[in-house]
């Protein structure tokens, strides 16, 4: 490992969802207790996803939020999309923000689960990361715009941001009787991405 790599690595949190919402930790436990019952399986812990990623002396945050949840001024806000759907999306409170977050914090950090995941040491692997997050689509979240079978959500970012790097997906999973709603759509979007990419 080189000097630079030394400084620079990338770190997977799970988070348990709504760790300290009750709001969105119940409405959570409905939504996976349909599911479950539909596709006739046992109920799991759901969880969602952050990256935090050093650079030489700087730190990120990465991660996907609503709008209105966070008032800190200097928070990385790279990209927009609507929640739900877009005429929603025209309203500050229907929206959610993609953050590369300068000496940011991940709420609820000390709830995560199996965390961190060292993911690379790559001087390489992160410099391309923080350059293309802007590039990631405005997809709308909560909906499977993409026809993946699977709704666009946090999740969905970071898998696709690891996809896009060239980490090994295949070895990343959630922790144990959990599941990470979204994750399936990035990694589909990044395939097809790279396949058009193929062609040209």
């Amino acid at each position: 490992m080189s000097e630079d790599d030394q400084d620079s690595s990338i770190d997977l949190y799970w988070l348990p969802l709504g760790a300290a919402g009750r709001f969105v930790r119940l409405n959570g436990r409905v939504f996976e207790a349909v599911i479950a019952r539909h596709e006739h399986r046992v109920v799991e812990d759901l969880y969602h996803a952050a990256l935090e990623v050093r650079d030489g002396g700087s730190k990120f945050v990465i991660e996907m939020g609503p709008v209105w949840k966070n008032d800190v001024a200097d928070r990385g806000v790279v990209r927009e999309g609507p929640v739900g759907s877009k005429w929603l999306g025209r309203s500050r409170l229907f929206r959610y923000e993609v953050r590369l977050w300068p000496d940011g914090s991940i709420p609820d950090a000390a709830e995560a689960v199996e965390s961190p995941q060292r993911l690379s040491n790559d001087k390489a692997h992160v410099a391309h990361l923080i350059n293309i997050i802007p590039t990631v689509p405005p997809m709308t979240w909560g909906r499977d715009e993409l026809k993946t079978g699977d709704m666009w959500n946090s999740n969905s970012l970071i898998s696709w941001l690891l996809a896009r790097i060239g980490i090994d997906t295949t070895i990343i999973h959630p922790p144990i009787r959990g599941r990470a709603p979204g994750w399936r759509a990035g990694l589909i979007l990044a395939a097809r991405q790279f396949e058009s990419q193929a062609k040209l």
